[in-house]
């Protein structure tokens, strides 16, 4: 193990915050393996060799051939992980690991339990300076509003210039005066004894040649610098001048687009309270200019139809699954895969009636439903309240979503942990695939799970509300639906959810954190947290990671939501070595398939295509066995049995749009209960005004809450800060219902359900929870 004396905390300004050799987790064959860590400017990074502020430590010999010598690569930076946003967990006395969310994990070994609580100590407290700066760079921008102008520029070379002229007059004033002074040494050496003059003479004339000598290489130096800057100074003002017009042009861009959305909802309004009657030929020509569609090519068949030969085409990965590879680095790359295209024959080119399951829960759903407790089919009407755009687009630009005041106009009166819970909207599914005594069919009723969570979000385009820290959200409806779910918000930066939920025959868990990318006329949210299931009786378990979802139309326009991307749901347990790979297809207006499909296969540990997966994930999932094969290798044809109609969705009313485009169990999501945790989302006061149609009390209190947020983390960092000056142990946040473990079947941290929560509602004893209203 490390030495823990080599182990440095430096506090000076520039420097690292801490150093120091640690252990590091590689892989199975290799182990931890001892690197030198620094810890500087919101960074941990690591290097085999010791280093010093980010230079590694080398001999001059090697730094001459470092440039030349792949070899000497290995004495750089072998990898980074950014402390903003990242987790710290500890795992045991001296072990501890680093996450940023599932792109990056670090697995670190200390010499000593002393040890590791220094450097979790420290970089906790450089994660809470790391937040701070981030959310500070708003005021800084502000600040420096306007700066960086070509005017600028040119003055600052100016400056530089001028200030060179005095080095040069320095330089002139030591000559003449050295000169002087050598001159007069000459003189002392003839008028002075000639044995003691010449000592003196000869060391003074020496030291002021090399007086000399430093000041020509300084004016040398200087006039270097003066003449790259000059060179490159025309290239600086053409690319600072270039940015400019560019920011210029896109905030006149916004502006206008925010206009003509504003012209387009009040004709929309205009024409939503016209009498019915007929329209003149430029009134439909406005119309049409007005509205969007998503529009279909000429010959595309409806969502979830086949072609009339009953073949589809679809792509299968080859070579197996997708493979993580744990390197020294930490970088986690998918293999590069090759993907063959195979002809899928139908045995019918009709499908079966839904499957008699899925008729049976159904109707014990619809029987069960207000047995023990009526509940709400709708909620209160959406207000029309008018919302200038370009006030908030205008603040936006070059900015971190997360770093936006959102205002409730542009969300939904549900919570991310209630959002969550509708994927289980169809968890009869999941009743059907725990009756499969074939893995293979079982997978294949899991994956038409795993799409029909996407179906509300083709007529769902509002923003849930952002959970507090420490917020939760339980759904228990064991008496109709037959499961029960508890969410709570784990993490804040990140922002992460933790959730679980069991059935009768099978239980659910996942950890739901993303990364959002912002590009002008569109959104993207990426997921990147793992969700499982598993069935208890069969000890089968399967694993898989969303898709991504873009929301079209940011702007102006009518917005519209796709998923796209590839799944893989791979097996574990008993149930390992299968697999399921899901193709969303992404919209295109180009394509002469249906819009919104996936398509896809289960596969055994060979790669044999045992299932065939066909639908859309807004309408319905059909799902097949295939009983025989032919064609090449390169393009075969798979022949199918029996099509079974897997899902169907069951779609909102005709006017949900008035009720925020919510099904029956959206809206009964936030219906008020009593006897529930106080942290609560239903108990959330902003997120129970909005619902109320009380938008700008809403907002208010949405203020108020994130403001409480922040000063109870500030309180948080100065408890860390005083427990790191009194060398005390601090432990950071931790959740209250779920737990960082890793995964047996893997090195994945992640926080599972600990239990407690539904024996703390029977005693009504919620002393555990915080308070964040």
């Amino acid at each position: 193990m490390g030495d823990s004396a080599n182990t440095k905390a430096v506090t000076n300004h520039g420097e690292p915050a801490m150093k120091g050799w640690l252990f590091k987790w590689t892989n199975y064959l290799k182990g931890y393996q001892r690197r030198w860590f620094v810890l500087q400017n919101g960074h941990l990074s690591y290097y085999r060799a010791e280093n010093n502020g980010g230079v590694p430590t080398l001999s001059i010999r090697r730094r001459r051939r470092f440039k030349g010598n792949q070899a000497e690569m290995a004495h750089t930076c072998r990898g980074s992980i950014s402390l903003h946003g990242a987790l710290i967990h500890t795992v045991d006395a001296c072990t501890f690991v680093i996450s940023n969310g599932g792109t990056q994990t670090f697995h670190i070994k200390a010499s000593s339990e002393v040890e590791r609580q220094q450097w979790v100590t420290a970089l906790e407290l450089a994660k809470a300076k790391a937040i701070r700066n981030m959310e500070s760079e708003d005021d800084e921008d502000q600040a420096d509003e306007g700066s960086g102008s070509p005017e600028e520029w040119s003055s600052v070379v100016r400056e530089l210039q001028g200030r060179l002229e005095d080095l040069q007059t320095c330089s002139e004033l030591i000559t003449k005066h050295g000169a002087s002074l050598q001159r007069a040494l000459g003189e002392l050496e003839i008028t002075v004894d000639p044995e003691s003059a010449q000592g003196k003479s000869k060391i003074v004339g020496e030291r002021a040649t090399l007086f000399r000598i430093a000041s020509n290489a300084m004016m040398n130096a200087c006039s270097d610098y003066l003449q790259t800057a000059q060179m490159h100074g025309h290239k600086w003002t053409r690319l600072l001048q270039h940015e400019r017009e560019q920011r210029q042009r896109l905030q006149e861009m916004v502006e206008t687009l925010a206009q003509q959305h504003s012209r387009l909802e009040q004709a929309a309004n205009a024409h939503a309270h016209r009498p019915n009657g007929p329209v003149s030929a430029s009134e439909g020509e406005e119309e049409d200019e007005n509205e969007f569609y998503d529009a279909l090519a000429e010959g595309g068949n409806t969502p979830g139809s086949q072609p009339a030969d009953g073949r589809f085409t679809l792509d299968i990965p080859r070579g197996g699954s997708h493979r993580r590879n744990s390197s020294d680095s930490s970088s986690e790359t998918d293999e590069t895969q090759e993907t063959q295209q195979v002809v899928v024959v139908t045995g019918s080119t009709q499908s079966k009636s839904p499957s008699p399951d899925i008729l049976t829960v159904a109707s014990a759903r619809g029987g069960l439903a207000g047995g023990k407790r009526q509940r709400r089919i709708t909620v209160p009407e959406k207000p029309n309240y008018p919302l200038n755009l370009w006030n908030i687009m205008k603040n936006c630009i070059g900015k971190d979503l997360s770093k936006i005041p959102m205002p409730v106009n542009f969300s939904e009166p549900l919570s991310m942990l209630q959002r969550l819970t509708e994927d289980y909207e169809y968890a009869e599914i999941l009743d059907v695939a725990a009756r499969c005594t074939d893995p293979y069919e079982q997978l294949a009723h899991v994956a038409a799970f795993t799409i029909s969570s996407y179906s509300t979000t083709s007529s769902r385009t509002g923003k849930p509300f952002n959970p507090l820290l420490g917020e939760t959200y339980e759904c228990d409806r064991t008496d109709d639906l037959g499961w029960r779910a508890i969410s709570e918000q784990v993490s804040h930066h990140p922002p992460m959810v933790a959730q679980y939920c069991e059935g009768r025959t099978w239980k659910c868990w996942q950890e739901f954190t993303m990364t959002s990318k912002f590009r002008g006329k569109y959104l993207q949210v990426i997921p990147l947290g793992m969700a499982h299931v598993e069935f208890p009786s069969s000890g089968n378990k399967y694993s898989w990671r969303k898709v991504t979802t873009t929301v079209h139309n940011i702007i102006v326009g009518k917005l519209w939501v796709d998923q796209h991307g590839d799944m893989d749901i791979t097996g574990k347990g008993k149930a390992v070595g299968i697999k399921c790979h899901l193709k969303y297809i992404p919209y295109s207006y180009f394509t002469r398939d249906s819009q919104r499909r996936v398509k896809g296969a289960v596969m055994d540990s060979l790669g044999n295509v045992k299932w065939i997966i066909n639908g859309t994930w807004d309408d319905k999932v059909e799902i097949a066995p295939v009983i025989g094969s032919s064609g090449s290798v390169e393009n075969p044809v798979y022949q199918t049995g029996p099509v079974t109609l897997a899902w169907k969705r069951r779609m909102p009313a005709p006017d949900a749009d008035k009720f925020y485009g919510f099904t029956t169990l959206a809206a009964q999501l936030n219906e008020p209960e009593e006897g529930i945790a106080p942290t609560d989302s239903r108990l959330r006061p902003d997120q129970r005004l909005m619902e109320e149609g009380k938008w700008n009390e809403a907002n208010t209190e949405k203020v108020r809450l994130e403001e409480k947020q922040r000063a109870a983390r500030r309180q948080r960092e100065a408890e860390a800060e005083n427990a790191a000056i009194d060398g005390r142990p601090y432990t950071p946040y931790q959740p209250v219902w779920f737990v960082q473990i890793k995964e047996e079947d893997s090195d994945v941290i992640s926080h599972v359900y600990n239990g407690g929560y539904w024996e703390a509602k029977e005693k009504q004893d919620w002393s555990r929870c915080p308070d964040i209203f």
